[in-house]
């Protein structure tokens, strides 16, 4: 048995590709045509690390080739030479259409991790002011508040927003953010989707209750509302720039199946004042020209001026705008419903099984593509073994106190989900 999963594990050699066909958006068969995930897997792991469409690679690729035949050149024309034909304009300008932003309002990074570390190293923090964050954010959300926290000399503060994830009512965690911010409370930290119950924050809310509270506050004291968005950005049909938040993260190599190693940070025109950059730009001219005249950089702090610096895998950054491409051609509202059919009958699936418990909400309203449970008499990693012995992917979740974890995509289809609802059924 150990032997026939590590061969189904390993990989394989690519089986002859038939000629490609010309995409259709609106066919769930086409839009699984352009991507290269083995058929015999259940792939239902697509929070994760994107397998990316053809359009994507093709994009990759071409670039690519471009650096290998004449690097120095293709770098400089189309990053340095000409503000015009800077391609790192175009993907700015691609993940403000997805935000409905403007290009001017987003950094480009490589992660949700990395965004978020940017932006709370960067705030200026005083001593006596706090951070306020929730128990259910991810280890890379938590640790960029300790950190920023011991670089600037604050304090931060966890809450839960509920004890039952199943029965998640948003009144009630809006009501708990709101009693529990402070007069010296500087920074709410939240995330949208969270990724080891699958709960859904209503960001919006959460926003307008720190816009009722900023109302009487001067403008140093004001409450920013940063965002780790990543496992919402590319399901919800929602634009990330009218949501009421300061700051969101999210990679672009998971929901918007970008190239790996890519993630933008949008921020309000206005909050960006806030942020002091913590790694060099290469997409700041204002903050270069400063270095050549040896004076400060004039005006406060813009996106661009977050971006790091350094040589990234340009042909992964800049392809980025095919993966935005894609998500909008097939519709960012037929996506979020295909993914909410899908993850909709996982769970009711798994709500009829009584050896099962679910630990996601069965309001779409309040979930999206994460579902998590336990399976009476099994710890979540031998759950996953089996679901992969059966070639489904699953994952278990790393947190404190770990659960299984399906995620269905726009890549799925209900007989995927059928077989893994037959798997675990038979562990009753």
């Amino acid at each position: 048995m150990a032997n026939a999963a590590a061969q189904a594990a390993a990989p394989q050699a690519a089986a002859p590709q038939a000629a490609p066909q010309p995409f259709a958006p609106h066919d769930w068969k086409s839009v699984r045509a352009q991507f290269l995930l083995r058929p015999d897997y259940a792939h239902l792991s697509n929070f994760f690390f994107a397998s990316n469409p053809t359009p994507v690679r093709e994009a990759i690729a071409k670039y690519r080739k471009a650096f290998d035949e004449n690097p120095y050149n293709f770098l400089d024309d189309n990053m340095f030479e000409r503000d015009q034909d800077m391609l790192w304009r175009q993907v700015c300008a691609a993940a403000a259409e997805y935000t409905g932003g403007q290009p001017h309002e987003i950094a480009l990074t490589s992660s949700t991790t990395m965004g978020l570390a940017l932006i709370y190293n960067g705030l200026r923090l005083k001593p006596g002011q706090e951070i306020l964050t929730t128990t259910h954010e991810f280890y890379p959300h938590h640790e960029s508040i300790r950190l920023a926290c011991d670089k600037w000399g604050a304090s931060w503060r966890k809450i839960p927003l509920y004890e039952s994830s199943l029965n998640f009512s948003a009144d009630k965690a809006i009501a708990r953010i709101r009693a529990a911010i402070r007069p010296h409370t500087r920074v709410v930290g939240v995330t949208w989707v969270h990724s080891n119950t699958g709960v859904r924050l209503p960001i919006a809310e959460v926003a307008a209750v720190i816009k009722d509270l900023n109302r009487n506050r001067d403008e140093a004291d004001r409450i920013l509302l940063v965002v780790d968005g990543v496992h919402g950005f590319g399901v919800a049909d929602e634009d990330v720039a009218k949501m009421g938040c300061d700051f969101f993260s999210a990679g672009t190599h998971k929901w918007i199946l970008g190239p790996h190693g890519t993630g933008i940070i949008w921020g309000k025109a206005e909050s960006w004042k806030h942020v002091q950059p913590t790694i060099p730009s290469l997409m700041a001219p204002e903050t270069e020209d400063a270095w050549r005249q040896e004076r400060p950089p004039h005006g406060p702090t813009e996106a661009a001026w977050i971006s790091p610096g350094g040589f990234f895998a340009y042909e992964h950054q800049w392809a980025t705008v095919e993966a935005f491409r894609f998500v909008r051609q097939i519709g960012r509202k037929r996506i979020q419903d295909r993914i909410l059919e899908l993850n909709g009958q996982i769970k009711e699936g798994l709500a009829r099984m009584k050896h099962v418990t679910l630990h996601t909400p069965l309001d779409p309203a309040v979930s999206a593509g994460i579902v998590t449970f336990d399976v009476q008499g099994y710890k979540p990693k031998d759950v996953v073994r089996i679901l992969r012995d059966n070639r489904v992917v699953a994952s278990a979740t790393p947190y404190a106190v770990p659960h299984v974890r399906l995620s269905a995509g726009i890549v799925n289809f209900p007989k995927e989900i059928d077989k893994a609802l037959k798997v675990i059924r038979s562990l009753a």
